[in-house]
């Protein structure tokens, strides 16, 4: 029997509602307030801990938290740095953000000082809310931000006078004032990008960017939401993958979102979905792959749900692929977006066949192309570079897009080629319209299904006393598609030993965030360069790629 192929029925009748005032507090928290019974998120931790909180829950505290902020002093438009891990508390500072019209700048709780510092000089953030050891890290650093008037402590056992007490925060009575009427295309996130000829670029996402989130989201969970829907991911809400493609999307439908504070495990995976029967989630072809290791025969041990997967970052590939369908029952959607423009491209198995290695088509409301240099759309069949028209193919503005990255006009002009926003990713599509991935226009890269930029890793290695120069390229790595491997260049009497590598790794490890890290360093006499001075990180891609080849031979 054919699959079912309804793709150019559902894009003809396809047209964006996008409303003059738009907030993202309004449609994921008020509006399903009103119902008691109406389960938000239920969040659970290493130490067996679990709670369920109600949408009237989240309305409640993020009431009281919006006002214990405003008595802090901030007022729409400021923005706030977020660095809290999946937990109640996390979706209650970002609906009292909205809900004051300020900025949620959400940030990896991994995050090392030199990370963290830039991101909140360059952004002017005027609060920051964090426990454990990120607010240690923020503690830190907070003396060369001068910006950074107020740390709210979450958790907090021991901060010092100069840090707030979430708990005393929320013990404000709810704020006075009704919810800001934002536009549609006022700012309501700023997400930094990882760099890659330069340092990270802050994205800013309006609140109607939510609304170019959804038919992806719906179409990549198979209809989402049906009756009894409830979802579970590991994506961290600090990234887009884990704000975009989870958090906001599930609380806009105003379905359950399962939260775990704590290590992602194969075990741990199964036994939480088993246990709360999760129906929907997004996984990382790295998280499919340990669990399709660790549990070849899942469904023999544990009583899973499961409807749909969304999978994204990189390839699933067809033994991942194959093992879904026939061990979990469930075909892989995978899609393809960034945080510019997210949710653009994938598959929707319940309405057009999936096909293993492709990255889909342009899902519902965007026109995407593959374009040449110049912004010309290529032939099928040939190479180009994955960019998404302003304009839908009804000639509506599309939602989906980021307004620009922060006080870097000339970083967001080189994003555009006339209405053509470019991805970055190499591409083929076919004669049916499937994307086929076939590399980065820029160095970035993936390892482990975190995003990868040289320049920042790059950085943090030369500022070591014993480093003269430095270029990071991925490695090719059966488990995780890819590590950070290092090119060293040594300052004059250093030599090459064990001892430095590891001191090197630790450098980078302290600074920057733990996946950044580079697992392999390799000691150069001098890194090939161009005529007019940069880096030339294709050929060592390649020497790596060759030597991968070589090992696999």
């Amino acid at each position: 029997m054919a699959a079912i192929d309804r793709y150019e029925e559902i894009h003809r009748g396809f047209r964006w509602q996008v409303p003059e005032r738009f907030s993202i507090f309004e449609v994921c928290c008020q509006r399903w307030a009103g119902d008691p019974a109406r389960t938000a998120l239920i969040i659970e931790d290493e130490r067996g801990g679990c709670a369920r909180y109600s949408y009237s829950d989240l309305l409640s505290a993020a009431e009281r938290l919006a006002g214990g902020l405003r008595e802090l002093g901030i007022k729409r438009g400021d923005r706030v740095a977020i660095l809290l891990p999946q937990r109640f508390e996390t979706a209650v500072a970002h609906m009292a953000l909205y809900r004051m019209g300020a900025v949620a700048m959400p940030m990896s709780i991994l995050f090392g000082p030199d990370a963290l510092e830039y991101r909140l000089q360059n952004s002017e953030a005027v609060a920051a809310i964090a426990e454990g050891s990120a607010l240690e890290a923020l503690q830190a650093v907070r003396e060369r931000c001068p910006e950074l008037h107020a740390l709210i402590g979450v958790d907090l056992v021991a901060g010092g006078s100069e840090v707030v007490d979430w708990a005393v925060l929320m013990a404000c009575e709810a704020d006075r004032f009704p919810p800001e009427k934002t536009l549609a295309v006022d700012p309501a996130v700023l997400i930094y990008t990882s760099g890659t000829t330069g340092p990270p670029k802050g994205a800013l996402m309006p609140h109607q960017a939510l609304l170019g989130n959804l038919p992806g989201f719906a179409a990549s969970q198979n209809g989402f939401p049906r009756d009894g829907d409830v979802f579970w991911s590991p994506a961290d809400w600090a990234w887009t993958g884990g704000l975009m493609d989870v958090l906001l999307p599930v609380l806009y439908y105003g379905q359950p979102l399962v939260g775990y504070r704590g290590r992602f495990s194969a075990e741990k995976a199964f036994d939480l979905m088993s246990r709360h029967g999760v129906t929907n989630t997004f996984l990382f072809p790295t998280a499919l792959k340990a669990m399709m290791k660790a549990f070849p025969r899942p469904r023999e041990r544990f009583d899973l749900r499961l409807r749909a997967i969304m999978s994204a970052g990189e390839a699933v590939g067809d033994t991942v692929f194959a093992w879904c369908r026939e061990a979990l029952g469930v075909t892989v959607n995978e899609m393809f977006g960034q945080t510019e423009i997210n949710y653009i491209v994938g598959n929707s198995t319940d309405d057009w066949p999936a096909r293993a290695g492709s990255m889909g088509r342009p899902y519902p409301g965007h026109r995407v192309a593959v374009i040449d240099d110049d912004g010309q759309v290529v032939p099928a069949g040939e190479l180009g570079e994955v960019a998404v028209n302003r304009f839908d193919r009804q000639g509506d503005p599309d939602p989906v897009f980021f307004l620009g990255y922060w006080r870097n006009p000339a970083g967001t002009a080189r994003k555009f080629t006339g209405d053509w926003c470019r991805t970055g990713d190499l591409a083929v599509c076919d004669e049916d319209g499937y994307l086929w991935y076939k590399g980065r226009a820029d160095d970035m890269f993936k390892a482990a299904g975190y995003r990868i930029g040289p320049s920042e890793v790059e950085n943090c290695l030369v500022r070591h006393p014993a480093v003269a120069n430095a270029a990071v390229v991925p490695k090719p790595d059966p488990e995780r598609g890819a590590v950070v491997k290092a090119y060293v260049v040594l300052t004059a009497g250093h030599v090459p030993s064990p001892e430095l590598v590891e001191a090197l790794q630790t450098h980078v490890r302290g600074q920057l965030a733990p996946y950044e890290y580079p697992k392999e360093i390799e000691f150069i006499d001098e890194l090939p360069m161009t005529t007019t001075g940069k880096v030339q990180r294709r050929i060592l891609r390649l020497r790596e790629e060759e030597r991968a080849r070589e090992r696999n031979g």
